[in-house]
């Protein structure tokens, strides 16, 4: 049968506004002139004249952390425990049956930057799309961050999903979701302005959170959601097996057969 595949993935570069200057990624491009002693090395007697055009190979050196480009959050990094008191899994404990299942995307590209979203929110926007959620559906989050990604203000832009949102979808069977923003949660700057007026912690990465009363994996730096429907696909989302690790690089695609 016919597929059509829509990339959901951004590309892992520098020089753009992807991640807070203190997480951003760092890659060395080793060009092919640049490496011929590395093949040299392999083969005693073997000269640079030898080599095609006397080129080596093409290599990328990279200092990046696990939470760079479009990943997958384990629930160990959210807390140490998950589902009211059991160790949290890490990355390469997440089941792989829970990545490749249909998607759902709901459309909070209205909301205001900041706007924290509520169960009724969620609620709301599957009655729209006609959506009867079923247990590991893959949800995804389409916020006004996407379309400014790799932007000056992208880290400051979508609406974040709350603790009562998360657990909406949670509590219902999801275990996989995910966003075209930074984070899961409400911009880190705009939460910060909110706590400065009530001192109350609650609100701090409370999307994430969410994970301690019931263990999920949530994707962060999505893109192109605004170009799949509300349902109809399924979401491929595998992450890069690291062990031990708080996250893992995915190569998100939406599916759809035709």
């Amino acid at each position: 049968m016919p597929r059509r595949i829509v990339d959901l993935s951004v590309s892992l570069e520098m020089g753009i506004a992807s991640d807070p200057p203190i997480m951003a990624p760092e890659i060395t491009y080793l060009s092919h002139r640049e490496t011929t002693d590395q093949i040299i090395s392999f083969f005693p007697g073997l000269e640079e004249e030898d080599l095609p055009n006397g080129e080596g190979w093409a290599v990328e050196r990279l200092n990046i952390a696990t939470h760079n480009g479009t990943h997958m959050d384990a629930p160990y990094h959210y807390h140490s425990t998950m589902n009211k008191g059991e160790r949290a899994i890490t990355i390469d404990e997440v089941p792989l049956d829970w990545c490749l299942r249909p998607g759902v995307k709901l459309d909070f590209r209205h909301f205001a930057d900041g706007y924290i979203v509520k169960g009724s929110d969620v609620e709301a926007e599957l009655d729209r799309i006609n959506h009867d959620l079923q247990p590991f559906d893959i949800v995804v989050i389409n916020t006004s961050a996407g379309e400014r990604y790799g932007q000056s203000d992208y880290l400051v832009k979508g609406c974040g999903m709350g603790r009562e949102a998360t657990n909406f979808l949670t509590e219902r069977g999801v275990r996989v979701v995910g966003t075209d923003a930074w984070s899961w949660d409400a911009p880190f700057a705009l939460t910060a302005q909110e706590y400065a007026k009530t001192g109350d912690a609650s609100i701090i990465w409370e999307g994430h959170r969410a994970g301690i009363d019931i263990g999920y994996c949530q994707m962060e730096k999505l893109t192109n959601l605004d170009s799949i429907p509300g349902n109809g696909f399924e979401i491929s989302c595998f992450p890069f097996k690291i062990k031990a690790a708080s996250a893992g690089f995915t190569r998100t695609v939406a599916i759809f057969e035709e």
